[in-house]
């Protein structure tokens, strides 16, 4: 879209909502913890929020990672003092309504939605923080391989979620996740425990100190 700039009356309710969540979580949602968390985004949706230019999404595996840009976070405060859209159901209408409640709130006080939002600070017991928590009980030494078999157990989260936090871990300066060379060693538990990075089973975590 260039330097054109979107509305909010170029967003479907779906889109709006996805919108909301992904502001709320101020992180990367992979597909199915944003339908746990509210809307299903089809690919019509995705495609318009790529090409508004409010929402990167990232093919991980069979799934897609989602974040707000920076003009996506500048949409969902528009979307505070917009108006819902037209038909708008009884539900949408006392979401618009609380939606203004804290427009007001953020005008009052002179902040932004990164002072409500922000994620400046730590999130308490976040995935990735108890995967590294996890590691440091596990691993040998720093850098020491860790089967992913073993760390599910001690971590003991909704799949979905270990998942996304490896792979957003894998990104991370210091922290490898490999796929086993022998794949005569890998017993049926170890690759049930593998995540798909690249299309590819990863089975072993390093971490460095």
């Amino acid at each position: 879209m260039g330097g054109v700039t979107a509305t909010p009356e170029q967003l479907t309710g779906t889109e709006r909502a996805v919108l909301l969540v992904l502001m709320a979580e101020a992180r990367p949602v992979p597909n199915p913890e944003l339908a746990r968390l509210g809307p299903t985004l089809d690919k019509a949706g995705r495609d318009n929020l790529n090409e508004l230019g409010l929402v990167d999404s990232e093919r991980l595996g069979n799934r897609y990672v989602h974040e707000l840009t920076d003009r996506g976070w500048r949409m969902c405060r528009d979307l505070l003092d917009a108006p819902p859209p037209p038909r708008a159901a009884g539900a949408t209408r006392a979401l618009h309504t609380v939606l203004a409640g804290l427009a007001r709130h953020l005008a009052a006080g002179d902040l932004s939605l990164a002072d409500v939002f922000g994620t400046s600070a730590p999130r308490a017991d976040s995935a990735e923080d108890r995967i590294r928590s996890a590691y440091r009980d596990l691993a040998a030494r720093p850098g020491g391989w860790v089967p992913l078999a073993r760390l599910r157990a001690a971590v003991d989260l909704p799949r979905d979620d270990v998942d996304a936090a490896l792979r957003a871990l894998h990104r991370t300066p210091g922290v490898s996740v490999i796929p086993e060379e022998n794949q005569k060693t890998l017993t049926a538990e170890d690759r049930a425990a593998a995540v798909l990075i690249g299309d590819r089973p990863k089975h072993l975590i390093a971490i460095e100190a």
